[in-house]
């Protein structure tokens, strides 16, 4: 399965979601890719729209391969492979003060005005591109769990199956548009996957 572009996933999602509209969901975009997608799905499902901000630890020598990812609040997920990889415990504690000031940074700019939308006892839905290694959906789920929602949904167009396996632990729900034994990176299932930048997510977020 190829989408065109992240617009055609959102909707291929939100159709996927259709049990949840009008229930007034907390959509919620991990930033950047997510965002524009988890707009079209909020504005489907008749829900509110905002982003979990959660940033990925990046392995010795390879930044983009992740060994982990890291919440606002500090709490790190790390994969078992982390070690292996190369990653002892100096090393992830320096890349987990770096990403953590990341997200401070993010924060300030994308939400200057208000607080993070309360996820406490509603129906929450987390929107991601794609996943890989699938490290950051699964920091987003524990951080957003700790704050009583009442359903916790990951929701992606493409993952591989041996990611959903270990994200579903996490949600009371995972919705994945397809699940390819043969993925290598999720830019592979667009035509188009143009990079989504700062000054689009702050846009998007001011108009939602």
């Amino acid at each position: 399965m190829i989408f065109e572009d992240r617009e055609q996933a959102a909707r291929a999602l939100a159709a996927r979601l259709a049990a949840y509209q009008g229930r007034n969901p907390l959509v919620l975009a991990i930033p950047r890719g997510a965002v524009p997608m988890a707009k079209i799905v909020a504005a489907e499902l008749e829900g509110e729209f905002d982003v979990v901000l959660v940033r990925k630890l990046g392995a010795p020598g390879n930044p983009e391969f992740a060994i982990g990812a890291i919440d606002e609040t500090g709490w790190a997920y790390l994969a078992p492979y982390a070690g292996q990889a190369g990653a002892d415990a100096g090393y992830i504690e320096r890349v987990k003060e770096r990403e953590l000031a990341t997200l401070r940074s993010r924060r300030a700019r994308y939400s200057p005005l208000r607080p993070p939308r309360d996820p406490k006892g509603r129906i929450v839905i987390v929107i991601d591109d794609g996943l890989a290694t699938g490290a950051t959906m699964i920091a987003a789920l524990h951080g957003l769990r700790g704050r009583a929602p009442e359903r916790l949904i990951c929701a992606v167009p493409v993952a591989p199956p041996d990611t959903l396996a270990t994200v579903k632990g996490y949600a009371d729900e995972v919705v994945c548009l397809h699940a390819d034994a043969n993925f290598q990176a999720v830019g592979q299932f667009y035509l188009h996957f143009d990079q989504v930048g700062d000054d689009e997510v702050i846009a998007l977020l001011a108009e939602g």
